[in-house]
């Protein structure tokens, strides 16, 4: 705080504790946590669903929604509202986001199925109504960047699913899940798409931690399980099966010759941007929630 007032006309209102449903806790001098408790346990209140059994996992493995499945809602405003509800808890639930963004996709038709989907999402939340994000001091302030997608996704369209994550100084600051706009004819043009969006993303925080004068900027680090996808970062020679994305080609690798981004390769197992692609198993959420400080 003290940083910030010494850079730009700022007012001191004291600790910060509650604040358009968030709720702020400080532990100690430099850990915080923020998490959304109250506004999940009236979500569940609204739905009913406080006596209800909860689940350890988002979505059902071996079912896929499709549009128009099941018999169309009688309400379907009622699914919309909700849904809108659960956009704003992924504020401090990372974890859901992938689910949400897998339901929003309904909004203008929702059936039976659907609703249920979004049930279930509910009553994975109200496991841990209270979870959130950590941030703390960990002696550095790195920015990584982990990139994943997961090809040909989606069953209505095939479309594949964009996921990242990104941490300065190891805690979580942005994250996202996004269909891709344009058919992915490889998993590696789809995983370096993500590479290229992921590139844009840190240029700008690159330029927004400048000013405010925080951050370890000099060299960001982008980290991708694919290795093809980073391969066609650093091959200087086009081939046709690459002129399609030649200008994010010309791009990334412009930022990676400058110095401004360094990539890693990073094993499937460890990839943190999992969540953000695809359906998990409870061992696997645990996992990489673990990791993210949720």
């Amino acid at each position: 705080m003290k940083h910030l007032c010494d850079h730009f006309q700022t007012k001191d209102l004291g600790k910060l504790i509650y604040s358009l449903g968030i709720e702020v806790a400080q532990f100690n001098k430099d850990d915080i946590v923020i998490s959304q408790r109250k506004y999940a346990l009236d979500i569940l209140e609204e739905t009913r669903l406080m006596n209800s059994k909860f689940l350890h996992t988002l979505m059902d493995l071996n079912t896929k929604l499709l549009p128009y499945q099941g018999k169309p809602m009688s309400n379907p405003e009622q699914y919309r509202r909700l849904v809108g509800k659960l956009n704003y808890l992924t504020v401090t639930h990372p974890d859901i986001s992938f689910a949400v963004t897998v339901v929003s996709q309904f909004l203008n038709s929702p059936c039976e199925n659907h609703w249920n989907a979004v049930i279930r999402i509910l009553k994975y939340i109200k496991d841990s109504p209270g979870k959130g994000l950590l941030y703390g001091s960990n002696n550095h302030t790195r920015v990584v960047y982990y990139s994943d997608a997961d090809w040909a996704g989606s069953s209505s369209d095939r479309r594949s699913t964009s996921g990242y994550c990104v941490s300065i100084g190891g805690n979580l600051i942005s994250w996202k899940s996004k269909k891709q706009s344009v058919m992915a004819r490889s998993s590696a043009e789809a995983e370096y798409r993500v590479i290229a969006s992921a590139a844009c993303e840190l240029v700008w925080l690159k330029q927004l931690l400048k000013e405010l004068q925080f951050g370890d900027i000099n060299q960001m680090t982008l980290i991708c399980d694919n290795q093809v996808a980073l391969y066609i970062s650093f091959n200087p020679v086009f081939h046709e099966r690459t002129k399609h994305i030649e200008i994010d080609c010309h791009f990334i690798r412009e930022k990676i010759m400058s110095g401004d981004i360094k990539t890693e390769f990073v094993n499937s197992s460890d990839q943190l941007a999992d969540i953000f692609t695809k359906s998990l198993w409870e061992p696997r959420i645990s996992y990489i929630c673990n990791k993210l400080d949720t």
